[in-house]
C-alpha cells in the first residue's frame, strides 16, 4: 500500500521526501515497480573476504583487484570495483611480482639480420597475419628450462611453442614448426621477433623461406617494438611460475604447455565485445587445467602416477586445441582481438 500511494504522489512530492516519511526505501520502491522483490542476498564485507581469499588461492595469487572483481561478476555477485580494491588493500591480498631476470637474447653476432615491418602495428585485421616470437628462461632445481613461443597478434593466441633445456636455434625453429602445422597460414605472413643469433640464423632464415614468411626483427635493444609477447611473457611468469619451485624440468614443462595451451582462451576474457558463452567456456577450461596440475602435483611422489596424471593432461590439451583451431569453435562474433 505504501508503494502503491508514493508512485501515486509521485508527480507532487520527492520521492525521497515520501520514502522517509513512509519509512521504506527507494531501492524497495523499484522492486516493486518491477513487479517483483527487493534482492536481499548481498554479502558483508567478511563473507566477500572469504570469497575474495578462496578465488586467491584457487587461481595461485595471480588475480589482483580488476581480475578478481570481473570473476565475481561472472559469478554472480553484484559487488562494487572500489569495494573490491578496499578489501583486499586492508588485508595484503595482491598480485603476484617479478622475480630475477636472466638474459635470453644475443645480438651480439655477425647473423644478418632484418628491417622492422611491423613498426608497433599490433592490431591485424586478420588472423596469422603477423606472428611475434620470443625466447624466456625458466628456472627449475635441475637448471635453466628455456621456452620459446609464436603468437598471433590478431587476438594474443599462442600457435606454437618449445621447450628444451638448451638455448640453440631449434628451440625457435620447432615453436615455428608447431605454430606453421597448427594454423597453416598463407605465404606473406609476417614473422616478428628480436635479433637474437636463434632467430637470425641460417636454418632459422631457411624455415622461415620454407613457409613462405616474412621476416622482421626489432630495433636492438627495443623491447618495446615487440611488446605483446612480453606482455605474455609477464603474465607467464607472474601467474604461472613465480612463487613455484620446480624441482624437475618435466614437472614445468608440464604446467607451461597448460598454461600456453589455454592462454588463446583466457586472453579472449579481456575482450568487452566476447559472447558471455565464450567466457564461460574459457573460465572453465583455465579452472580444469589449474586444478589438473594441482592432482599431478599432489600425487607426483607415488609411483606411476605422475606418468598417469601427465598423460591425462597432455590428452585432454590435444583434443582442446584441436577443438579450438576448428571454426566452429568459436561462436558467432567471438574471434575478436584481444588488446
Amino acid at each position: 500500500m505504501k508503494y502503491a500511494w508514493i508512485d501515486k504522489h509521485v508527480a507532487r512530492w520527492p520521492v525521497g521526501a515520501m520514502c522517509q516519511t513512509l519509512e521504506v526505501s527507494p531501492s524497495g520502491l523499484r522492486a516493486w515497480r518491477g513487479g517483483g522483490k527487493r534482492c536481499r542476498a548481498r554479502l558483508n564485507d567478511t563473507q566477500l573476504l572469504v570469497l575474495i581469499r578462496a578465488i586467491h588461492a584457487q587461481f595461485e595469487g595471480v588475480y589482483g583487484s580488476p581480475r578478481m572483481h570481473e570473476e565475481l561478476r561472472d559469478r554472480g555477485h553484484r559487488v562494487g570495483k572500489t569495494r573490491v580494491e578496499r578489501l583486499m588493500r586492508e588485508h595484503g591480498i595482491r598480485a603476484r611480482h617479478k622475480r630475477r631476470w636472466k638474459a635470453t637474447t644475443d645480438s651480439k653476432h655477425d647473423l644478418p639480420v632484418g628491417s622492422n615491418l611491423v613498426a608497433r602495428d599490433f592490431s591485424p585485421r586478420e588472423p596469422n597475419r603477423v606472428w611475434g616470437a620470443d625466447i624466456t628462461y625458466i628456472a627449475t632445481d635441475e637448471g635453466w628450462l628455456y621456452l620459446a613461443i609464436v603468437l598471433d597478434f590478431f587476438n594474443r593466441e599462442i600457435v606454437g611453442w618449445a621447450l628444451k633445456d638448451r638455448l640453440t636455434a631449434d628451440l625457435a625453429t620447432d615453436a615455428l614448426t608447431m605454430g606453421w602445422f597448427r594454423r597453416r597460414p598463407a605465404a606473406g605472413l609476417i614473422h616478428h621477433s628480436d635479433r637474437g643469433v636463434q632467430y637470425a640464423s641460417q636454418a632459422f632464415q631457411a624455415k622461415l623461406a620454407d613457409y613462405g614468411m616474412r621476416c622482421s626483427m626489432s630495433r636492438k635493444g627495443n623491447c618495446w617494438d615487440n611488446a605483446p609477447t612480453e606482455s605474455f611473457f609477464n603474465s607467464l611468469k607472474n601467474e604461472r611460475i613465480h612463487g613455484s619451485r620446480y624441482r624437475r624440468r618435466a614437472d614445468a614443462k608440464c604446467s607451461i604447455t597448460v598454461f600456453a595451451a589455454t592462454r588463446g582462451w583466457d586472453r579472449s576474457l579481456q575482450s568487452a565485445t566476447c559472447r558471455t558463452g565464450c567466457r564461460s567456456r574459457a573460465r572453465r577450461l583455465r579452472r580444469h587445467s589449474l586444478e589438473g596440475v594441482k592432482r599431478r602435483e599432489a600425487h607426483r611422489e607415488k609411483p606411476g602416477c605422475c606418468t598417469h596424471c601427465s598423460s591425462l593432461i597432455f590428452v585432454c590439451l590435444i583434443r582442446l586445441m584441436n577443438q579450438r583451431d576448428r571454426d566452429s569453435c568459436y561462436p558467432s562474433g567471438c574471434r575478436v582481438r584481444c588488446l
